[in-house]
């Protein structure tokens, strides 16, 4: 059967891989850290889910149903073909704008705290950003793939998709979401710069971008104290600076090796989102400096894979799925960068989870489908015909 397959191929002028199977060392790592994850959680949720439902294993029902939801969310992207995001780029794009202006609309957008993030479908809560992560990787990738000559050549090839990026950040700051339209709109001027941006406008732009984020925090109220907040949380710490310096007090109680698991003082309603956004800080307290360096080493080991599967597309010349990887791989790092930088001060507060930790069905689910979006791109790049093919 083999013989006949390999027949098959060569008359075609292809070639069958090396090897056909997933990537075990990736799936392995994400396997680990959503373990962690689902652990973390049913530590730090315990007490808050006794109190508001008279169930301590409520949340933690709840994240192994998100998670399994993932899972089989991952298993289905993992089966549609590279080609098909390659061909319906544009469906992504009007689907990034029509998630951007629904969660807009009262009774379908969700409000939270001030904020309208999330869309209502059926019993299920969708956080919007979360899904134009996805749709914005992919289109940018298909797009990068096809304009990148004219990106390398002329400032017109630079400001379509800025024009892009602008609008959806914009939409995303509505809500508001800066974290998220910080986090994708970085993601996507590196996708740009890969592709053949040249440095000085890729440094003349990150300039304009961190400056007008920057005039973006000063001009609103709430997010200047926030900035105030961050220089110095102990001169209120009662009030504006309360979070932070509960989360820094479970840095310090932690100390080299952690109070022990579900030992933590600091989830027992100290610090708010302990099982959400702060999440990391109730993992450092627990299992300290050195588990803390663990974890962050395991998703530098995620980010390093998914960044070889860039390199290794790039040597086959195959831009969009090294340019779908290189998107995931620097979301997932700044990401991860941004949540634990908050949790230690050494960023401003930003509503941003930690991918596979933090408790949160959109983040969670997302967070597979990009997994199984990775997958995907190892095994066609492992499978896809080397000669005779036009990339």
């Amino acid at each position: 059967m083999m013989n006949v397959l390999t027949n098959s191929f060569s008359s075609k002028g292809l070639s069958l891989p090396a090897r056909m199977e997933i990537d075990w060392v990736l799936l392995g790592l994400v396997i680990t850290v959503a373990s962690i994850g689902l652990l973390m959680v049913a530590s730090s949720s315990m007490s808050l889910s006794e109190s508001y439902f008279q169930n301590p294993w409520h949340m933690v029902i709840k994240q192994s149903v998100f998670l399994m939801i993932g899972v089989v969310a991952a298993g289905c992207i993992a089966m549609v073909p590279v080609t098909v995001w390659q061909q319906y780029g544009w469906v992504l794009l009007i689907l990034t704008f029509a998630v951007l202006l629904l969660v807009l609309v009262p009774g379908i957008g969700r409000r939270v705290n001030g904020s309208q993030r999330w869309l209502l479908v059926g019993p299920i809560t969708i956080q919007a950003s979360e899904l134009v992560k996805l749709f914005m990787v992919l289109f940018f990738a298909n797009y990068l793939s096809r304009r990148h000559e004219e990106l390398k050549t002329s400032w017109k090839g630079v400001l379509k998709p800025l024009v892009i990026v602008c609008v959806v950040a914009i939409l995303l700051l509505l809500e508001p979401d800066f974290g998220g339209s910080v986090v994708i709109a970085g993601t996507i001027f590196a996708m740009m710069f890969i592709a053949g941006m040249k440095l000085w406008q890729f440094l003349s732009l990150l300039t304009a971008g961190v400056g007008v984020m920057g005039l973006v925090a000063v001009l609103s109220p709430y997010r200047m104290q926030r900035l105030i907040t961050f220089l110095d949380p102990w001169a209120d710490q009662f009030n504006s600076g309360y979070q932070l310096t509960q989360s820094l007090i479970a840095f310090g109680q932690g100390q080299w090796f952690g109070v022990g698991l579900g030992r933590s003082v600091q989830k027992l309603f100290y610090l708010p989102d302990a099982h959400t956004d702060f999440i990391f800080s109730i993992f450092a307290e627990e299992f300290g400096l050195i588990g803390a360096v663990i974890l962050i080493g395991l998703f530098a080991a995620i980010v390093f894979r998914i960044l070889k599967l860039s390199k290794r597309a790039m040597l086959h010349n195959n831009s969009f799925i090294s340019l779908a990887a290189f998107g995931i791989a620097i979301l997932f790092a700044g990401q991860v960068f941004i949540n634990m930088g908050v949790a230690s001060s050494l960023l401003p507060t930003k509503g941003l989870t930690l991918p596979f930790i933090s408790y949160g069905g959109s983040s969670v689910i997302i967070s597979c489908m990009f997994i199984g979006l990775v997958l995907r791109l190892d095994w066609e790049l492992t499978f896809q015909p080397i000669k005779g093919v036009k990339k």
